[in-house]
């Protein structure tokens, strides 16, 4: 049920305002994911692709949400995301803020939507002006 109603509000969002701070660019870039593990050992990863990205965030498209035995998502997580830019590959950083499960009908995308809100790093910088390159 609660996939029901974030699609409602999403295709709300569309029809009367989105209040989203920074545009999103519906843009497909492989993804690799993995936590960060305060111990320093060796993480593992899954590997996805965008949905759409933005200065603030991207929303992933990724075939499960745990790695190992751990979740991508929930509290005090904290994920790093290498993108693969057409020029070069940026290592961000970010905490999950939302996620469903993509299994409706029609969509072409299988497994799980991870939206990330991104921390300012210094990759990050690439990031925004790969983002400058991009029409709306």
């Amino acid at each position: 049920m609660p996939e029901r109603l974030r699609s409602i509000a999403s295709r709300l969002r569309e029809l009367v305002a989105d209040r989203r701070r920074a545009p999103r660019h519906s843009v497909r870039l492989p993804a690799l994911v993995s936590l960060l593990d305060p111990s320093g050992a060796q993480p593992a990863n899954v590997s996805g692709h965008t949905r759409d990205v933005s200065e603030d965030g991207l929303a992933l498209v990724l075939p499960s949400i745990r790695v190992g035995d751990r979740y991508l998502v929930g509290d005090a997580v904290s994920l790093r995301v290498t993108l693969r830019l057409p020029d070069a590959n940026v290592r961000l950083y970010g905490t999950p803020v939302r996620h469903e499960r993509l299994d409706e009908e029609g969509d072409e995308d299988k497994g799980f939507l991870i939206g990330i809100r991104l921390e300012q790093t210094s990759d990050h910088a690439q990031l925004v002006e790969y983002l400058k390159t991009l029409k709306k």
